[in-house]
């Protein structure tokens, strides 16, 4: 992972960071958070992994269903946010539109994408910041305006 810092002003920092091949994108992502102190921020993605798994929420199980991409795919949208979990830590929430070899699409909440040969982030700093609390009748953690 390579990243510069491009910007900063009012509080606000804006990075961009290179994945290399093989680095699995949501755990070198949540990494950099962490090295950053990064509590707020919105990210958008472009580039390609060389298999994916992106996960649909269910709703009723409060469990995501994973939706495995066992070949290369086209990272054609990524966009998300980080806040600040329960744990303290930087917690990121990103959703893909992954392309497939025929023109197809699968999208989802990216769980893992292990990169090839790129991906290159925009991660856009907050000057204050955000707070996920996990949702019991959700299953999930979701951003609370309110903390």
């Amino acid at each position: 992972m390579k990243s510069r810092l491009v910007n900063e002003a009012n509080g606000q920092r804006t990075f961009v960071v290179v994945l290399d091949p093989g680095e699995e994108a949501f755990a070198a992502l949540t990494s950099f958070a962490v090295e950053q102190k990064i509590g707020s921020a919105s990210l958008t993605a472009i580039g390609a992994f060389q298999r994916a798994t992106v996960g649909w929420f269910d709703l009723e199980a409060k469990s995501y269903r994973k939706i495995p991409i066992d070949e290369q795919c086209e990272v054609l949208s990524a966009i998300g946010d980080v806040a600040t979990g329960d744990d303290g830590k930087p917690s990121l929430h990103v959703h893909a539109v992954l392309g497939l070899s025929d023109g197809t699409t699968k999208g989802g909440h990216l769980l893992e994408g292990t990169v090839r040969p790129t991906l290159e982030i925009t991660v856009v700093e907050a000057p204050g910041h955000l707070r996920r609390r996990k949702r019991a009748e959700f299953g999930v953690a979701l951003i609370d305006l309110g903390a």
